[in-house]
């Protein structure tokens, strides 16, 4: 199963693919602001690369919809709105719910045992952030997406888990802008996916991702922190 980590060092990264995945981190967390001007001199300053590095940084984060190309005049981070969140909410779900019903169908024992052990990671700092342990939302962050990468592992598409780990991302963004986690609700959810994936109950299971992404979208809208 592919791992990433969206704000800690992987090994041998070189000094591009860190400053990449640096510029990629601080747009999702929202320290590089929606509609911010990426100044190259700056960036460069800021995270320690030549400028014709940044350029081919800031041309793959466009290619990933995180930065926006204004021809002569540089760069800016991808704005945020409402109908943003939803046009990328429904592709996550487009494909999240297909690579899962395909990782049910054919996922093995070890499949499973990603599932069950992703969640328990999971659980635990959820139970932290829900006992006021603000401080565990990046690593929830990180745990989020290793759980709902896990229940969709045995699709045996990588070009659709590349797809879905973009869109899981650029989705993500937004809850990192609000910096609002859901709480208990969500937590129940996550623990009631854990079970149906293990039961092989793929109608039942879809559903309840399906309200679960739909109930983060209506959190972050509800928060009156993303412009209409």
């Amino acid at each position: 199963m592919k791992h990433k980590s969206f704000f800690i060092a992987s090994e041998n990264e070189t000094v591009g693919e860190v400053a990449f995945r640096n510029i990629r981190a601080d747009i999702i967390r929202g320290k590089l602001k929606p509609g911010q001007k990426l100044k190259l001199e700056k960036l460069k300053a800021d995270y320690g690369v030549a400028v014709p590095t940044l350029r081919e940084i800031l041309s793959r984060l466009a290619a990933e919809e995180f930065v926006v190309a204004e021809g002569q005049r540089g760069f800016e981070v991808t704005s945020v709105s409402e109908a943003g969140l939803r046009d990328i909410a429904a592709l996550r779900l487009l494909l999240e719910t297909h690579a899962l019903r395909q990782s049910i169908a054919t996922g093995d024992l070890q499949w499973e045992a990603r599932v069950v052990s992703s969640h328990y990671m999971l659980k635990v700092v959820e139970t932290k952030l829900i006992g006021g342990d603000i401080s565990q939302v990046e690593q929830w962050v990180q745990q989020d997406w290793e759980f709902h990468h896990a229940t969709i592992s045995a699709c045996a598409s990588p070009a659709m888990m590349a797809a879905h780990s973009t869109a899981f991302d650029r989705f993500l963004r937004y809850h990192m802008l609000v910096l609002d986690f859901r709480g208990k609700p969500a937590a129940d959810e996550h623990a009631q996916l854990r079970d149906l994936v293990i039961a092989r109950d793929a109608e039942a299971a879809i559903k309840l991702l399906t309200s679960h992404v739909e109930s983060g979208l209506n959190h972050v809208l509800g928060t009156g922190k993303i412009p209409a």
